[in-house]
């Protein structure tokens, strides 16, 4: 008499341990530099109540005597600010902390708003077809023709003419993310409509259908998580699209307010003191922007490398 033994299905860290992207990942150096950056600043931006000198949103913590002190290691520095302060005396570093938060808040949530809303439709537009696939598309058209950025500023202040200054400043962040996760998601539809196109006529759908599954079932729970790899390929990009285009905006006077900073109006806060000499204000958040969207888009020209099937060797 022999009894069979059943060998247990690998746990998902095995599988990840095992998967081409793994081994793609220990093998790239730069993937693992900018991951360790991205996560370091997204820890360090969240942890800013806990990080920061000062909370510069209490206005007992802010001295304006104290205005426009240079970083450490320019003669006539204060040790109490390591970075220096701004032209309204609040510590660059806790602002940057602070500001930083903001602008990765904008970006996560816009982009959750864009695939969401194109996601959706590009399922709909795949699955469904005919005037349904035209309509949304057309649409998508219609919005690529016109420049995000100036759908954007568009937007952004025809609402701050309507609903006034104050209310705008009290839900900037909002605004922003409905702003530009509004203007951008016709990216996804059209990527997730052509993944759908390419898997609606397989055999795993026909056989759905076959087992009278409704329509919505098949999108969501059948073809949608074989679209994901090129989703998560746009995501990574879109993030550092939001927030390049948040810094835009508040650089225009149409993003964060001074009293709520994000880095892009740190940059427009302290743009007017370059001649002057206070460079620190403008530059040192430019060049945390810099790091951030620049780490963003090489991890997502990695990522996009280790998804593409066409380089996968086994």
């Amino acid at each position: 008499m022999t009894t069979s033994t059943s060998t247990p299905a690998p746990s998902r860290w095995e599988r990840l341990r095992d998967s081409f992207l793994w081994y793609s990942f220990k093998r790239d150096r730069t993937a693992q530099l900018c991951l360790a950056v991205f996560i370091c600043l997204v820890v360090t931006a969240f942890s800013a109540p806990l990080l920061a000198p000062t909370d510069p949103y209490d206005l007992a913590q802010i001295d304006i005597l104290a205005s426009e002190l240079p970083p450490f290691w320019i003669d006539g520095a204060d040790p109490m600010y390591t970075l220096g302060t701004d032209a309204q005396g609040r510590d660059l570093l806790s602002i940057i902390l602070y500001g930083t938060r903001v602008s990765l808040l904008i970006g996560f949530g816009a982009v959750a708003l864009q695939a969401l809303l194109g996601v959706t439709f590009g399922l709909m537009a795949g699955y469904l077809g005919g005037r349904v696939d035209a309509f949304l598309m057309r649409l998508a058209d219609i919005q690529l023709s016109f420049s995000t950025l100036m759908v954007a500023i568009v937007v952004g202040a025809v609402v701050k003419a309507t609903l006034g200054s104050a209310f705008y400043s009290q839900y900037a962040v909002l605004m922003l993310i409905l702003i530009i996760g509004l203007a951008e998601w016709p990216q996804y539809a059209r990527t997730v409509r052509a993944s759908v196109l390419a898997e609606k006529n397989k055999e795993y759908v026909d056989a759905a259908r076959v087992m009278g599954l409704r329509s919505k079932r098949i999108m969501f729970r059948h073809v949608l998580p074989n679209t994901l790899s090129p989703i998560f390929v746009i995501s990574t990009v879109q993030i550092a699209n939001a927030i390049i285009s948040e810094a835009a905006l508040s650089f225009l006077g149409l993003g964060m307010p001074e009293t709520h900073p994000s880095l892009g109006s740190l940059i427009k806060a302290g743009f007017d003191y370059i001649q002057s000499g206070s460079w620190w204000i403008t530059l040192i958040p430019g060049a945390v922007l810099v790091v951030l969207v620049l780490s963003i888009n090489l991890l997502g020209d990695w990522l996009r490398d280790v998804m593409n099937p066409r380089l996968y060797k086994g």
